[in-house]
């Protein structure tokens, strides 16, 4: 609870500081709206479910079923933002979902562990808060949408996380835990979105949720280097499966007409 929720506490006030600063114009009563989507989708949802999930898996395995991402986001793109890939798009897409689920199976000896469903719900949950979250972006900027998420999801964001806390009992973290909790207050829930939501903006929400196919991969270089978790041979097989996936993705060029992001 307190790694997936907060998280968002800290990055909320420096959302707010970066609003303050700028003096940013206040989002419609309509854009409000789908503002909660995006901060029910990435500031509760994702890493809600995905801390869930990484207390009973490694994150090397969580990081290929990850993979299912980019084409849930595709597909809510195809639905919310009224873009049409071509079928050799949907093709390297399904391609890289059988991979994902084929090495979920494998891992869980022909079973979806439970581990497995908190990743799935955190997939979707994102797929959502991307997929409205690059719309909302070519309206009111990348970093706006992800300060205002944050800040109307904070005072749930603060009471659970208080909480939480208060209950106890709960290990005195050492630095390096708090190293880690620094980096996805700031980076992962923060910094990271503006350049996401940009990207989506600009290239289109199909095609450039489609580069995140790549996350597998770096994620099982990190957890190699910083966790000294194993490297299986399943888990460097699916993870060349994804890169060929988007390899092709990228290769498929989407006419997808898009307002200039602010």
């Amino acid at each position: 609870m307190t790694v997936g929720l907060g998280r968002a506490v800290p990055a909320a006030l420096l959302g707010a500081v970066c609003l303050l600063a700028t003096r940013a114009v206040r989002p419609t009563r309509s854009q409000w709206r789908r503002l909660v989507l995006v901060a029910a989708g990435v500031v509760v949802g994702f890493p809600l479910c995905s801390a869930l999930a990484l207390r009973d898996t490694t994150s090397a395995h969580s990081a290929v079923l990850v993979g299912l991402l980019p084409a849930a986001t595709a597909a809510l793109a195809v639905l919310r933002g009224g873009e049409r890939p071509r079928w050799p798009f949907w093709a390297a897409c399904g391609f890289g979902v059988v991979t994902v689920l084929g090495f979920a199976m494998i891992q869980g000896a022909g079973q979806i562990r439970v581990a497995d469903l908190w990743l799935l719900a955190a997939v979707g949950c994102a797929a959502m808060g991307y997929a409205e979250g690059g719309v909302l972006a070519r309206e009111l900027g990348g970093w706006q949408v992800i300060s205002w998420a944050l800040l109307i999801a904070l005072p749930v964001t603060v009471a659970v996380t208080a909480v939480n806390l208060a209950s106890g009992p709960w290990h005195s973290p050492d630095f390096h835990a708090w190293l880690g909790f620094a980096y996805v207050s700031v980076v992962s829930q923060f910094a990271g979105f503006y350049a996401w939501y940009r990207g989506l903006a600009e290239g289109g929400i199909a095609k450039i949720s489609q580069l995140q196919l790549m996350q597998p991969v770096l994620t099982l270089v990190w957890s190699a280097l910083l966790l000294s978790e194993e490297i299986t041979p399943a888990n460097t097989a699916g993870a060349v499966l994804v890169i060929a996936a988007v390899a092709v993705t990228q290769r498929t060029r989407d006419r997808v007409t898009a307002a200039d992001p602010r």
